[in-house]
């Protein structure tokens, strides 16, 4: 089966900047996606398109493929309880890592640059803008999505979303 639209693939993936790996998700599980629904970067889907199970791909992608451009002066403060899991972050937040912002357009990444009793100072660009970004893919399967997958906009199961 090829990946088309209501199909669910998994994959494994490495994330390289040149020839430094920045992830990998070969020690956990794979990534589920349920394609056609923007669940990856428009660039990813579109070359993921088409290919089938064993399918072993490498994609470089420009910064505007991927995470867009760096905007200078993209710092803001924010309270705290914005972030994802803000109560299992506030005594762990540190400069220079990454956290999850819940924003009106859902959860973004950003770097942390100033811890506070209540707000933090956040550089809001994604970590990896500006960058060319080379995913090294290996697709393990594709199959038909679920009905429910398909109302939800998503994949389901182990290395796709999990519903409490």
């Amino acid at each position: 089966m090829k990946i088309t639209q209501d199909t669910v693939a998994s994959f494994h993936y490495e994330l390289k900047e040149g020839e430094s790996t920045l992830e990998t998700s070969r020690e956990g599980d794979p990534v589920l996606y349920l394609h056609g629904y923007q669940n990856l970067l428009p660039a990813m889907e579109k070359q993921l398109e088409g290919q089938e199970a064993g399918a072993k791909i490498s994609m470089t992608l420009t910064p505007a493929e991927a995470y867009g451009e760096r905007q200078d002066g993209a710092t803001q403060r924010i309270p705290i309880k914005h972030l994802v899991d803000h109560a299992k972050l506030k005594n762990k937040l540190r400069p220079g890592m990454t956290a999850s912002v819940n924003t009106e357009h859902g959860p973004q990444d950003a770097v942390v640059l100033k811890v506070g009793r209540f707000n933090i100072d956040i550089d809001a660009n994604h970590p990896y803008a500006g960058k060319t970004l080379t995913f090294d893919i290996e697709v393990l399967e594709v199959r038909k999505a679920t009905a429910e997958e398909v109302s939800h906009g998503h994949a389901h199961g182990v290395g796709g979303h999990q519903h409490d």
